[in-house]
């Protein structure tokens, strides 16, 4: 029988979070320090990791930064394993940093650009699953989480190649989870349009006309997707695997 008081709790665990300076993934990363989990931060920012750092800490987590991107593999490689030789364990992976350096048209976008979206949204999270199990989920199992978008589930203008790619990442999830079970469950979270930095170009220029068309009336913000990411990797989501769990304000409906 689940216990409703320690179902969410994280206590003793340890996440590997990228792109977890700002955002969606920081709001995750403060989730889970909340809910007693150590954190590691993949990311590319030494200014924003150090901030990063010390906010965590101040929420009493233990924590550690490595600078470089989730499209690297030897930044992965070295995140996987710091965070195995500092804080212990990799018991919850969560694939959340993102590239979008193309906007418009699919068939006006550049390669390279293309490419840059596919190796951070596709590949990383691959690589980061593969160093994962391999270092530690393979033998203790564990929880990898992928944040995808619902533009994975359906066209839209503007992001067509980032669209692309969170579409692979939702089948990547569901053919981890397949293959990875039953030691470690795989899910993904698909966030509509949320209020961050990374998304600014889609809800700035009119915030107020986007929310209406939202039937609970606003955008999300980085805490309507934490509290997901958190039930996911939790106790309480034990018999779930494979699944993409949409929040996105019930955009969906209309």
């Amino acid at each position: 029988m689940i216990d409703p008081a320690t179902a969410l709790r994280l206590d003793g665990r340890v996440a590997l979070v990228t792109g977890a300076t700002r955002g969606i993934g920081r709001g995750i990363a403060e989730a889970y320090v909340a809910a007693g989990a150590a954190v590691a931060v993949l990311a590319r920012k030494p200014d924003e990791l150090a901030e990063t750092e010390a906010a965590l800490t101040a929420l009493g987590g233990r924590v550690i930064t490595i600078a470089g991107s989730a499209g690297d593999p030897d930044a992965i490689d070295t995140a996987v394993a710091r965070c195995v030789d500092e804080l212990g364990s990799l018991d919850i992976l969560v694939n959340n940093a993102a590239a979008n350096p193309a906007m418009g048209l699919i068939v006006d976008h550049e390669p390279s650009a293309v490419r840059k979206i596919l190796e951070v949204n596709v590949e990383g999270p691959w690589l980061l699953a593969r160093a994962a199990w391999r270092v530690w989920m393979q033998e203790r199992g564990g929880t990898i989480l992928n944040i995808a978008s619902i533009g994975g589930m359906r066209p839209s203008h503007a992001i067509g190649s980032y669209n692309v790619s969170k579409a692979a990442l939702i089948h990547l999830t569901k053919q981890l989870a397949l293959e990875l079970a039953p030691g470690v469950r795989v899910n993904a979270v698909a966030p509509g349009l949320v209020r961050t930095d990374f998304a600014r170009a889609l809800w700035e220029p009119d915030e107020v006309g986007v929310s209406a068309r939202h039937p609970l009336g606003r955008i999300g913000v980085p805490d309507d997707i934490a509290g997901v990411a958190l039930f996911l990797v939790s106790d309480a989501a034990s018999w779930i695997t494979g699944e993409v769990y949409r929040a996105d304000g019930g955009g969906h409906l209309v």
